[in-house]
């Protein structure tokens, strides 16, 4: 590992490539969380009538082949990794302004999702306290931290991974042991997870892995590491991969003994906090709370990181005008951060609560994610392949399959989330055309801008 600063042709000092292939892979784990499956588990198997581990594989290979698109354009361009760039420079603008604006969905929902998940595993121990009474909490809570400039440190975020994957092997143990102890009709048990004639339909199947895609946004985050990673051309496109690979064996592993204990025909007390009744059925009480506690203070951490993420979004695009600057575009000048979007994301959760379930979030979320994914193989589709001299099925295949996954899943999210997100993105098409006078300007910008002097680690739940 070298710990040399680059210098590039003009004789300027760049980042410095300290991060080899396994640094790569462990952010990516980081920001992903290796209890990536368990917050959404509920949804997705009560979507899917119980195959909810044969939607985390099948979310798996759409995720692999977009995660060779998104390692392959972090080659073209190394220091912007974002879908919105790498659509908008490789097939049009206007088409690059629409993937951002789908991707400015994503941080406005995500705040909203952790506050609902965060309400939810609160309620598991304190039932006695209005739900509402939690949402205001946990609200308050995320945008007092981030107005007063708390962070929390990689070196945090390292320790509460280790402990996390910690909690997976203990459930896993609790999990194997109750399986062991429990009736079984043989063969069929086990494989009922994967395959349940009684139960399995096609529509329902595709409708729970749209869901289960939530299980693995975030790993797009390594591309924009290329300038700090040794080897970025190799190193980049083989972590994003390997992230993706490991995340959907790890998140198949959890899920397929939750299924074991919990079988997918029975209904979960609570749809949405569902992992923490398969883990209280496994072993009781004590890992009931410790599954609870270890997903409650992860979704705090996420919840702070997506706040933030929201609020710089939001101030990249007033400082560039795309939004009324004297109200977006401002620093808080003591802590530098961006106050007034803190608070207005905030609000924006408050209200979204109110009329969102968790559900009906993650579909949303996910309807943003997947038009940004299909973005991305369409853009290493036409760079790699319709550019190319030497068209070769490496460069076909690998994009058009990511894409026709991605659209498969897209088109089978539920009605109303196809509704309300087709609301969204008609507002900023309309938004865009009027803010560039029919898209013939100068486009708004969606990058997120970094603030050295509040650097904090979004973590995914």
């Amino acid at each position: 590992m070298t710990n040399a600063p680059t210098t590039n042709a003009a004789g300027t000092v760049g980042l410095r490539r300290a991060l080899g292939l396994w640094d790569l892979i462990l952010y990516g784990m980081i920001v992903i969380q290796p209890t990536a499956p368990m917050p959404v588990y509920g949804v997705m198997s009560q979507r899917a009538h119980g195959h909810a581990v044969t939607t985390v594989l099948i979310a798996m290979v759409a995720m692999l082949f977009t995660a060779v698109a998104y390692g392959r354009m972090a080659r073209a361009y190394p220091s912007a990794g974002s879908a919105f760039t790498y659509v908008g420079s490789e097939i049009h603008p206007a088409l690059g302004y629409v993937t951002g604006w789908s991707m400015a969905m994503d941080y406005m929902l995500n705040p909203i999702v952790c506050t609902i998940l965060c309400s939810k595993f609160a309620l598991n121990f304190f039932p006695e306290i209005p739900y509402p009474v939690f949402v205001i909490f946990f609200i308050s809570l995320f945008t007092g931290l981030n107005l007063f400039g708390i962070r929390t440190s990689a070196r945090i975020n390292e320790i509460l991974a280790g402990g996390m994957g910690i909690v997976i092997l203990i459930f896993l143990a609790a999990a194997a042991r109750y399986v062991l102890h429990v009736p079984h009709d043989g063969v069929a048990f086990f494989s009922r997870p994967f395959y349940d004639p009684q139960t399995f339909s096609t529509t329902a199947v595709l409708g729970g892995t749209s869901l289960a895609v939530l299980t693995y946004i975030g790993f797009d985050g390594i591309s924009t590491l290329s300038e700090e990673a040794e080897n970025p051309r190799r190193n980049i496109l083989l972590a994003t991969v390997l992230v993706c690979l490991i995340t959907g064996v790890l998140a198949s592993v959890e899920v397929y003994a939750a299924q074991l204990v919990w079988p997918g025909t029975q209904p979960f007390p609570d749809v949405d906090t569902a992992f923490v009744h398969v883990a209280g059925r496994a072993a009781g009480a004590w890992l009931f709370l410790l599954i609870n506690i270890t997903l409650l203070v992860a979704t705090i951490g996420s919840g702070m990181g997506s706040q933030l993420g929201a609020a710089r979004l939001l101030f990249g695009m007033g400082r560039s005008n795309a939004l009324p600057k004297s109200f977006f575009g401002a620093i808080e000048p003591k802590r530098r951060i961006p106050q007034n979007n803190v608070i207005f994301v905030g609000v924006l959760a408050l209200a979204g609560t109110t009329v969102l379930t968790f559900e009906r979030a993650a579909e949303l979320l996910n309807f943003g994610a997947l038009l940004a994914f299909m973005g991305v193989n369409a853009a290493s589709f036409t760079r790699y392949f319709l550019r190319e001299r030497q068209r070769t099925i490496g460069n076909f295949l690998p994009p058009i399959f990511g894409f026709s996954i991605c659209l498969l899943l897209w088109l089978n999210l539920s009605r109303p989330a196809k509704i309300a997100g087709t609301i969204w993105m008609a507002l900023g098409i309309a938004y865009g055309a009027y803010r560039t006078r029919g898209f013939r300007a100068e486009l708004v910008s969606f990058d997120v801008p970094e603030d050295a002097g509040n650097n904090v680690e979004m973590i995914k739940t």
